[in-house]
């Protein structure tokens, strides 16, 4: 299966001191995955389940047997917004407990699968609103209140990273190049970091879009985007900072309505570098 090969290529790609967590969405709820990760020395996973699987010793099944467990803590996470959500903070009340997943009859080794299940429901969920249910598996060893609160926020940042692949395809285009395996791999470096930064630039625009600008660019990017921009706000905050960068980009100011998006925001970035860069060859000159 193409998830357990990425589970072993990865793990001989780095170092024998790091430990590599993986955090799959229900689509890596496959017996395969946990099947590899106990083959392997320094490999964990988190996955969404997607299956009402059947445990050992008496084929009680996992939904039945985590409904069963008391509440052990209750924890709020920060919810971003998508296609079908308001974004919002969610209280959760969270369960967890050491099950045995039984095997599929095709495999060699039918020794359960030993790993923790952690369950997190929505409580007080607003109206017109899906509540979160996760029914999170996972091989790290969850023995405790704070280690079950570390493997549901570790699975909540599954959306940043998927927002950081998202900025490194549509925005970077990363995909449109084809290069030889070493030409890639310094082109990946180079855009990884730029993702990591307009990342960086859009969460906070999303989160905290009255904080400071300084928060986010150096001064020099702060005078360029003055220069540029028609008028000015009494206060220079972050969501001046981003509007500002995508109209570099070719973003409309007249439709407010219209999200920002990435390849604006990557434009503009560029073109905003590019500005500073000239800048300072001026002084120089």
């Amino acid at each position: 299966m193409r998830s357990s090969a990425v589970l072993t290529t990865i793990e001989s790609s780095v170092s024998k001191s790091t430990r590599v967590i993986h955090v799959f969405d229900r689509e890596g709820d496959i017996a395969e995955v946990f099947d590899k990760v106990r083959e392997l020395q320094h490999t964990g996973v988190v996955v969404r389940a997607a299956q009402n699987r059947s445990l050992d010793p008496n084929s009680e099944r996992l939904w039945f047997k985590l409904e069963a467990q008391p509440i052990s803590l209750r924890q709020e996470i920060q919810l971003p917004e998508t296609s079908k959500r308001s974004p919002r903070k969610a209280k959760l009340e969270v369960r967890f407990c050491q099950v045995n997943l039984r095997t599929p009859y095709r495999f060699d080794n039918r020794d359960p699968l030993e790993v923790y299940a952690v369950y997190a429901i929505e409580i007080d969920c607003p109206e017109g609103e899906t509540p979160v249910e996760w029914m999170l598996l996972t091989t790290e060893a969850v023995t405790d209140a704070s280690m079950a609160t570390t493997i549901v926020r570790w699975y909540s940042y599954r959306w940043r990273v998927e927002e950081y692949h998202k900025i490194l395809k549509s925005g970077c285009q990363v995909e449109r190049y084809r290069l030889a395996a070493d030409g890639m791999k310094a082109l990946l470096g180079f855009l990884s970091i730029i993702a990591v930064e307009l990342l960086h630039l859009t969460y906070l625009h999303r989160t905290q879009p009255d904080t400071n600008a300084t928060e986010l660019l150096n001064p020099l990017e702060i005078k360029v985007l003055k220069a540029k921009s028609p008028k000015l706000p009494k206060v220079l905050t972050v969501a001046w900072a981003v509007e500002a960068i995508a109209r570099l980009g070719g973003y409309l100011e007249h439709r407010h309505k219209t999200p920002i998006g990435t390849q604006v925001l990557w434009r503009g970035w560029l073109k905003l570098h590019d500005l500073c860069e000239g800048w300072q060859l001026a002084r120089e000159t």
